[in-house]
């Protein structure tokens, strides 16, 4: 009974251990999802809004491979790169100010919706402190975007007015692009700070662009280049289970053209008499914009929160300001 006992103890004993198949131990993740939502009702001001660049909810899965990839078209950073692929659908919608107003708005933001599939892939260099982002963009601007459909719901649930211009709306145009981001980290003080410079090039028929920036984060964090997944779980040899840490991304822009804000309508002031074809206001070339917010992260649990102040996106309008909250899930 004695060498029963401890045979059945020694068993237990390296179960728990990790000896046999291990009970209990974490894995490490190598899969997330992440629900992100843009509004510009949020405000860390309190002053929030229903106009421009109004609403996009994004759902993402991003995954690290098991083995590397034999062949890609996606730019690694380097042979020992850390990557993450990833799968995304968005939905973003575009109002004027006065959304209760039914005919065509020429001083203002048009109504625009855009419904897109992006497939990318983060890969980091841990070692040299550099990556790159890609992402390959496929939508579709105009009324199958449903975007009409989507904001006409959401007001009436929450019971807010009715938005009464969607007939105005951007005609249907087809969505190709291609993004792709460097960043190359310039100084780091005992892993409690980061800074990093980014360059980012859009190019395709719903956005063509530049922009440069410094990316800066503080706090308790993993390192930055550790991989995606790692900023927000515990991924990739990281130090911390938790994380709580800041970050700020001042920006500016060269913006050549940006479909979902500009290009023609179908103007209908008397539907079935009066239809005609008509444009938006001219893009505003040069865009200065900063992101800054907080990262929460408990374990394999993160939630973000950030503020993105804008200057205008088209000529002679106004400035704007969108927050977002996203959340993330990893396994």
């Amino acid at each position: 009974m004695k060498k029963a006992l401890r045979f059945l103890y020694s068993s237990l004993f390296l179960v728990l251990t990790g000896i046999l198949p291990s009970v209990g131990q974490e894995a490490e993740p190598t899969r997330m999802f992440r629900f992100y939502e843009d509004n510009d009702f949020l405000n860390v001001r309190g002053l929030g809004t229903d106009r421009s660049y109004t609403n996009g909810v994004r759902l993402d899965l991003f995954y690290n491979k098991k083995k590397p990839a034999r062949f890609s078209i996606l730019p690694h950073a380097g042979a020992k790169s850390i990557d993450t692929y990833g799968w995304s659908v968005m939905q973003v919608m575009v109002t004027p100010e006065d959304i209760s107003i039914p005919g065509y708005q020429p001083d203002d933001y048009p109504y625009s919706g855009a419904l897109f599939v992006t497939h990318s892939l983060s890969s980091y260099n841990k070692d040299k402190k550099y990556s790159f982002q890609t992402e390959l963009i496929a939508g579709i601007r105009g009324p199958a975007s449903f975007a009409e459909q989507t904001q006409k719901l959401i007001h009436r649930t929450i019971h807010d007015r009715k938005p009464m211009g969607w007939q105005n709306q951007t005609s249907s145009k087809i969505l190709l692009n291609v993004n792709f981001t460097a960043e190359k980290q310039l100084a780091a003080f005992k892993g409690l700070t980061e800074v990093m410079g980014g360059a980012k090039i859009t190019a395709g028929t719903m956005m063509n662009s530049l922009t440069i920036y410094p990316l800066i984060r503080f706090g308790k964090m993993n390192p930055y280049f550790n991989g995606f997944l790692s900023q927000f779980s515990k991924a990739n040899g990281s130090n911390h289970k938790t994380q709580l840490y800041l970050f700020l991304k001042p920006k500016l822009t060269w913006m050549a053209s940006n479909a979902i804000l500009h290009g023609s309508i179908q103007h209908n002031s008397q539907p079935e008499r009066d239809t005609k074809q008509v444009y938006t206001p001219d893009v505003e070339n040069f865009l200065g914009e900063v992101e800054f917010g907080t990262v929460i992260n408990f374990g394999n649990f993160s939630i973000t929160y950030t503020q993105k102040p804008s200057t205008a996106y088209s000529k002679g309008l106004y400035s704007h300001n969108v927050g977002n909250i996203s959340v993330y899930f990893s396994w």
